[in-house]
């Protein structure tokens, strides 16, 4: 939460982990509701947000991944709040923008370059810390993005 407050500079942030009811946490959070969710977990989450949107919301989908190992996945159950809100909502599929790559590097790398855009990278040193890295992603250890440094001699 203080990473995404004071280095990201969101203006909220919580523990999805530390949250028994989305609902709430999301309408003390987002008091005048959501315009704009970019969904990669799914769920309950998702079903939260339905709850809490402005009108005319868009969600973008990216993933669901609350719901990929599970034998059988959560229903969606306030779609309805799609209709009530008039918001919409549209899936994406990474590999479908691939052609775009070399733009996006020309545009993001002088924003890095700038400090105007940040990322935070969770470096594990040597490839005999790779197991316990890739541990870490699912058990919600690591912070940023996950990154094995393998030296070559």
């Amino acid at each position: 939460v203080d990473i995404l407050k004071n280095k990201f500079g969101f203006d909220e942030a919580f523990n999805y982990k530390d949250e028994p009811n989305f609902d709430a946490t999301l309408k003390r959070h987002c008091p005048e509701g959501i315009d704009i969710y970019f969904d990669n977990v799914g769920g309950k989450m998702l079903d939260a947000v339905l709850l809490n949107l402005r009108p005319h919301a868009r969600i973008a989908v990216c993933g669901m991944i609350s719901q990929y190992n599970r034998e059988q996945p959560d229903g969606v159950q306030n779609l309805s709040s799609m209709v009530s809100k008039e918001a919409r909502m549209q899936g994406y599929l990474a590999t479908n923008y691939y052609h775009l790559y070399p733009k996006y590097l020309e545009m993001i790398l002088p924003l890095i370059k700038e400090s105007k855009v940040v990322y935070v990278e969770d470096v594990a040193d040597g490839l005999e810390n790779a197991p316990k890295a890739l541990v870490g992603i699912f058990s919600g250890r690591n912070i940023g993005k996950q990154v094995v440094a393998v030296n070559c001699l």
